[in-house]
C-alpha cells in the first residue's frame, strides 16, 4: 500500500501537525486509506521507538498512554527531507484514491465517469439556475451517502 519508507515520513509529518498517541496515528493512516490498509501496532510502536532513539520525538505520559510529540531534531529531519515527505504524501493520497475507486461499485464508477464527461462537454455553457440545480442533485447524493435510509 505504501512505498518503502513512506510510513516513516507520513507519521513524522503527522506528529509535526500535533502530538498524538500511537493509536491515533494508526487510525489516522487507516482513515487515509478508507480502512483498506491499517498499520499494525507491531509496525507503529517500533517505528515510534526508533523515532525516540533518533531524538525526533519525545513521549509523555497521558493518563496511562504515551503521547508523542516532535522535537526540534524531528522538525529538522522533516525540513531536510521535505521533498521526500511531500512525495510520500502525494503517493499516499493517490494510492488512497485508487483504493477508493477500486472499491466503488461498477454502476457508480460508470455514473461518475459519465458525469465527468458531461461536465467537460457542458463547460462554460451554464444557463441561469442550471448550476444550482445540478449542485442540489449532487448534495442530495452526498446526504444519501452520509445518512443512508434505514433498510
Amino acid at each position: 500500500m505504501l512505498s518503502r519508507g513512506d510510513l516513516r515520513l507520513l507519521v513524522l509529518a503527522l506528529l509535526a501537525e500535533q502530538p498524538r498517541h500511537g493509536y491515533e496515528l494508526i487510525q489516522h493512516v487507516s482513515d487515509l486509506f478508507a480502512r483498506v490498509y491499517t498499520p499494525s501496532a507491531g509496525t507503529m510502536y517500533p517505528l515510534l521507538a526508533s523515532f525516540e532513539q533518533a531524538g525526533w520525538v519525545d513521549a509523555e505520559d497521558d493518563a496511562g498512554r504515551r503521547r508523542f510529540h516532535i522535537t526540534a531534531a524531528g522538525q529538522a529531519e522533516l525540513r531536510a527531507r521535505a521533498d521526500e515527505v511531500k512525495a510520500a504524501q502525494h503517493r499516499a493520497h493517490h494510492r488512497a484514491r485508487d483504493v477508493a475507486k477500486a472499491a466503488m461499485p461498477p454502476a457508480l464508477r460508470d455514473a461518475m465517469r459519465q458525469f465527468k464527461g458531461a461536465l467537460l462537454h457542458h463547460h462554460g455553457r451554464w444557463t441561469d439556475g442550471e448550476a444550482e440545480q445540478v449542485a442540489a442533485h449532487l448534495l442530495r447524493a452526498v446526504a444519501l451517502l452520509k445518512d443512508p435510509p434505514c433498510r
